[in-house]
């Protein structure tokens, strides 16, 4: 089961505006989202629906899952500091 990672604009800004090295770490966990949506570690949002939330180091990943379309859409990528604001 293989599933479609989709990066929003807001997303994507906030990825060029990170180091290098933990870009290149964000950028392997972000591929593999796509063999497993829920990998080990992984938490459910509270109050979400279908919001999960991935930690890389001291960046954070937000995305949502739909499994029905095997679609995630990754809505941010922030500091733990900044990234629920």
């Amino acid at each position: 089961m293989s599933y479609q990672v989709t990066i929003t604009a807001t997303a994507v800004k906030e990825r060029k505006r990170i180091d290098a090295a933990i870009r290149n770490r964000i950028d392997q966990a972000l591929r593999s989202l796509q063999s497993e949506p829920r990998p080990s570690g992984v938490k459910k949002l509270s109050g979400q629906h279908q919001d999960w939330r991935v930690r890389v180091g001291d960046y954070r990943i937000l995305y949502e899952i739909d499994d029905d379309q095997q679609q995630i859409t990754v809505w941010r990528i922030a500091h733990r500091r900044h990234v629920y604001r």
